[in-house]
């Protein structure tokens, strides 16, 4: 059977995607989208299932915008060729990284970017805090160290929308061809500095393990591309939700729950990683519907985290919620090798040291909300 068409208005879905999200798991879970030109896997179980199966659901695609656009990197390869190159770059983000060399590095810079914003009555949570905070992980964990974080998060935007423009808009692609060349031209500017002083950032670690410098550079992107953007969004994300949901944050503040668990719990019910592309590598039936050699397939992680038939209100924000079924950062090889820099940044610097440095924070006005394969707050006004 072909899989049913499901039309959508790209504006609308854009904006909030959810609803339409939650119309396709009620109406045809497995759908083709003309305005995406692929085929959709919105359920959990299907996305776990099918994400695994790397010989159909394959990651190598020689015509994805994200190859295209910003070199074949770790992430749009499978198999031994994957593998290596994730060995290669662990030594640079495992847990034990994290804890021994950036968890102090994040502390230092995100005390700095809060003694700067203390001379403010009121800030942008989105663009004052957040940024500047995932951008100063960033430029230490890539070693762009010769990057601004406005630069940072800059190029880091621009690939996004490069790598999600499935309209081809010319602008956009543009606009991620300049910021790929300046990714390349700060590498080659470190590289120098790298090779006579080696520490544990992924340029210097990629470097050390002779990686091709043309996968070299494809990784670094790959780094900056979710590195930048998830962490800010969810930071702010994760702001929001606790402002707006004041009896949660009171159970943070009196040790009944973790913001860890408040990072979990919004990175499920918001996904700043809302979907991720696969290359159909074969001809295939899954629950009935055919795939067809060479078409394109969207795992829908973030209507996978809003599953009904997995969470429990799952349109509701609740971070006493068992979130271990959550794919907020993928469910098979392709599992985000960021994932403990991430939640180390969040939920361990970010969100308690800005809660602690202002306990009277408000909001000034909604918060406005952006984005489907990459979703997160667009402005988060707050009184200090």
């Amino acid at each position: 059977m072909r899989p049913p068409e499901f039309r959508i208005d790209l504006a609308t879905f854009w904006k909030d995607p959810y609803p339409e999200l939650k119309r396709m798991r009620r109406e045809a879970p497995i759908c083709f989208v003309p305005q995406l030109n692929a085929t959709l896997l919105t359920k959990r179980d299907d996305i776990f299932i099918c994400e695994k199966n790397v010989a159909v659901f394959s990651s190598d695609q020689p015509d994805g915008l994200m190859t295209q656009l910003m070199g074949q990197n770790m992430m749009r390869k499978d198999g031994p060729a994957h593998l290596t190159e994730r060995r290669q770059i662990l030594p640079s983000v495992s847990p034990r990284t994290v804890r021994d060399t950036w968890k102090s590095q994040f502390e230092k810079d995100t005390e700095q970017v809060l003694q700067d914003l203390e001379k403010h009555d009121s800030i942008d949570i989105v663009n004052d805090f957040a940024m500047p905070v995932s951008a100063h992980a960033l430029r230490h964990i890539t070693g762009l160290v010769n990057l601004s974080t406005q630069a940072m998060d800059e190029v880091s935007q621009a690939m996004i929308d490069g790598i999600a423009n499935y309209n081809g808009d010319p602008e956009i692609e543009s606009r991620c061809n300049r910021a790929t060349q300046l990714i390349d031209d700060s590498i080659d500017a470190m590289l120098p500095t790298l090779k006579e002083n080696p520490n544990h950032s992924i340029l210097s670690i990629l470097n050390q393990s002779e990686q091709p410098l043309p996968s070299i550079r494809a990784n670094i992107k790959l780094a900056i591309s979710g590195g930048q953007n998830e962490p800010r969004d969810a930071i702010a994300g994760t702001t929001w939700a606790l402002l707006t949901h004041p009896k949660q944050l009171e159970r943070i503040l009196n040790a009944q729950s973790s913001w860890l668990d408040a990072f979990e719990e919004y990175a499920r019910w918001n996904s700043p990683i809302g979907m991720s592309p696969r290359r159909i590598a074969q001809d295939f039936q899954y629950n009935d519907i055919e795939f067809d050699a060479q078409s394109r397939a969207f795992l829908m992680f973030g209507s996978g985290n809003r599953d009904e038939s997995i969470f429990e209100h799952a349109d509701q924000f609740d971070i006493t919620r068992d979130t271990s079924k959550a794919i907020s950062f993928g469910a098979g090889p392709h599992f985000c090798a960021g994932a403990a820099a991430s939640r180390t940044l969040i939920a361990d610097v970010a969100l308690p040291m800005l809660f602690d440095r202002f306990p009277n924070l408000s909001i000034l006005e909604p918060v406005k909300m952006g984005g489907w394969a990459f979703r997160g707050p667009l402005s988060l006004k707050v009184k200090l």
